[in-house]
């Protein structure tokens, strides 16, 4: 049984607890049980499910500190586990940056789980993959795709009593559509907490369109041009960003939000004021836990408000050393938009480029959060508020700090996963002027 209930999680942790002769120690507890389908030329190819369930013990004398883990759960082996953490921590180095175990602390019910994700069978997957191999065959298409659904639970406690369970479910759908001849290519990506709100058919006729619709691309000189990101290619973008919202990096002269001459940026205004972004662990789209690892309680937290940075993330030791209040980092990453659709982004431009997806992106400078990449899966030229045909695919030199002060128009947010990070995000369409394109590409 991979999934604890909250008593059971409790109760055994407490059982580990009671084996420690540690200064400090600190338990947790994992489980996932997850079924997934890959399919690809219109047919499965593999299909399975997985269980897991894995429990590390962190033990600490003074300032060293040594972990170990398991996955077998009797009396002799928890112990087991519990004396070679014990035995790690002896040899280990000081941590000059060790900070002590928070003891008690109340957190938030999350509403992570749902119980509709968390009966899916293999029937369920099968008959999500079965409508989406039929808008492949109407379309006479190449589907490549991959439906994975997961329920999993953590749990931690501690020596100091602190005890925090959280359960939750995800359920993620990527589709690759292709002609042919391989001159052709869409792409969708869907994720939910609540598979209800999964539609494979809908998402692979998108991408379907996407496949048909690129098919005989022209090409066009590189250069600076308006764009509109879909939600993907924006999350695709951005994701270095959301990544590096941390103090410690800034004040250390490592990241794009540090301050010349010393200090990081917040109170400064570094992007146009249509940008906020925040995290909400009980934001009904994308819910979040309400705990992380070592203890702190998540809450609701502004990132960039109207383009003004409000909060960076602070560990225990770095807000120690910076006598202010610790602030985990974000559990989720919302950003808002406004109410147009995709295709009304599209009307009001006289003329630009629709990137539907990039990928194989890299960084060139940290410091000003420069990346590389491509677009693919169907870019298109737009002219006087309407596609008119298919272009090949570029290579794009952007910050997406640069690219947030370009903004003319955002649209609803929608929630897009990277498939990098498997990560979830609630980000809108959105207008850019002045996007940077360096060069031609001949893949789809």
């Amino acid at each position: 049984m991979a999934i604890y209930s909250k008593e059971d999680a409790q109760k055994l942790l407490k059982k580990v607890l009671s084996y420690s002769k540690a200064d400090e120690c600190e338990v947790a507890l994992s489980g996932d049980e997850s079924g997934n389908i890959r399919y690809a030329l219109n047919a499965v190819s593999t299909a399975g499910d997985i269980s897991t369930l894995s429990l590390s013990v962190t033990s600490t004398f003074g300032k060293k500190s040594g972990s170990a883990s398991i996955n077998e759960f009797d009396d002799a082996s928890l112990e087991k586990v519990v004396r070679r953490s014990e035995e790690l921590a002896q040899l280990a180095p000081e941590n000059p940056e060790y900070m002590p175990l928070l003891g008690p602390q109340t957190f938030k019910d999350s509403i992570t789980y749902n119980a509709n994700t968390a009966a899916m069978t293999p029937d369920t997957r099968a008959e999500a993959v079965a409508k989406s191999i039929k808008v492949a065959e109407e379309a006479k298409l190449e589907a490549a795709g991959f439906l994975e659904n997961s329920t999993s639970f953590n749990a931690v406690a501690n020596s100091k009593g602190l005890f925090a369970y959280n359960t939750d479910t995800n359920v993620n759908f990527t589709i690759t559509m292709r002609n042919s001849a391989g001159t052709g290519s869409g792409y969708a990506a869907r994720g939910f907490n609540d598979v209800s709100k999964l539609d494979t058919y809908s998402a692979t006729k998108i991408a379907a369109q996407k496949a048909t619709g690129s098919v005989n691309a022209k090409a066009l000189e590189p250069g600076k041009y308006t764009v509109i990101l879909e939600p993907v290619a924006a999350t695709y973008m951005m994701e270095n960003m959301f990544r590096s919202l941390d103090a410690r990096s800034a004040d250390e002269g490592r990241s794009f939000m540090s301050k010349p001459g010393g200090g990081n940026r917040i109170g400064d205004r570094l992007m146009d004021e249509k940008v906020t972004i925040y995290s909400d662990p009980f934001h009904p789209e994308l819910p979040a836990g309400t705990w992380t690892r070592d203890g702190l309680p998540l809450e609701k937290t502004t990132w960039i408000d109207k383009g003004v940075v409000k909060n960076l993330s602070y560990s225990r030791y770095w807000a120690q050393k910076k006598n202010v209040a610790p602030v985990p980092f974000p559990s989720n990453i919302i950003m808002e938009g406004g109410d147009a659709s995709l295709e009304d982004l599209i009307k009001s431009t006289e003329k630009g480029i629709l990137v539907s997806r990039l990928w194989y992106i890299r960084m060139v400078d940290p410091q000003t959060l420069l990346l590389t990449g491509l677009t693919r899966d169907g870019t298109f030229y737009i002219e006087n508020g309407q596609i008119k045909y298919p272009v090949k695919n570029f290579r794009f030199n952007e910050s997406p700090v640069i690219m947030l002060n370009n903004v003319e128009a955002l649209g609803k947010p929608e929630r897009s996963i990277s498939v990098e990070s498997y990560r979830s995000y609630l980000v809108p369409p959105m207008k850019i002027r002045d996007f940077t394109f360096t060069s031609l590409s001949d893949a789809v």
